[in-house]
């Protein structure tokens, strides 16, 4: 009989899979950064118990591209500044996506808050445009130039704060406890230039971040980049503290629950 795809795999291929997971060489990415301050109310208003606010009521958004072999990725992160207990970190709101591929491990193994979109970064000599999309809106845009080069930063180390979670079966809550993971990556940057520009916020009902507004831009560069990534549990979660921030995640929360039409199963 012919090897049925959908069956068991081997030990050898389990372990096959890990082992190349664990060797990957750097991928190095292309991207622009934005980082300014905002309400602090706000801040404090999208952040999740025990999550919360740092000295800085800043937001940060990276909007790279991947030119992974027959693979090109565009990837993108809005996150605001956080704080967890001693660890200082940035906690995502929306992390758009231009591939299945790279949606789904991250919103099932870490929790991060993934959706399919559109990911645009260009460049033309010394005009640089990135943005954001979903559903017809580029709710986030970063244009400007570029007005000098930039010494490299050292290597970093960078905290991302996720919740990950399944919604009940009987939609109660949660099946189970949800889970605080800090992400953990190691950055190296090997060019890195200031842009002199703008960000500009447009309203979406899917992607509301315009109620995070521009009140004074620290910064816009726009760099290549290689980081590697490891996550770990670090505490569980209340669920009815974290049920009113579930909608976060979704276009609507009533998705959730959807299923297929009657007699389609």
């Amino acid at each position: 009989m012919a090897r049925v795809r959908y069956g068991a795999r081997t030990e050898g291929e389990i372990a096959a899979t890990r082992t190349a997971s664990a060797r990957l060489p750097d991928i190095w990415s292309t991207g622009v950064v934005a980082v300014w301050e905002t309400d602090p109310d706000a801040v404090a208003a999208v952040l999740p118990p025990p999550l919360k606010p740092t000295g800085s009521p800043l937001v940060r958004v990276n909007i790279s591209k991947v030119d992974l072999p027959g693979y090109p990725l565009g990837a993108g992160s809005f996150a605001v500044a956080a704080a967890h207990g001693e660890v200082e970190g940035w906690y995502p709101l929306v992390m758009p996506m231009t591939h299945e591929r790279a949606l789904t491990g991250g919103r099932e193994v870490f929790g991060e808050p993934k959706k399919l979109g559109e990911v645009t970064v260009e460049r033309d000599g010394l005009v640089v445009r990135a943005s954001l999309a979903r559903h017809g809106i580029a709710f986030v845009e970063v244009r400007g130039a570029v007005s000098g080069e930039l010494p490299l930063p050292e290597p970093s180390r960078k905290t991302d704060f996720y919740f990950k979670f399944l919604p009940a079966v009987d939609g109660s809550g949660f099946d189970g406890d949800p889970v605080l993971v800090h992400c953990v990556r190691h950055e190296k940057v090997r060019r890195l230039e200031r842009v002199t520009g703008d960000v500009v916020l447009r309203e979406s009902v899917y992607d509301p971040v315009a109620d995070l507004p521009v009140l004074r831009l620290r910064e816009i560069t726009v760099g290549e980049k290689t980081s590697d990534q490891s996550g770990r549990v670090v505490e569980r979660v209340d669920g009815q503290a974290l049920l009113p921030y579930v909608h976060q995640r979704y276009d609507d929360p009533l998705q959730v629950h959807d299923g297929p039409p009657e007699g389609s199963r």
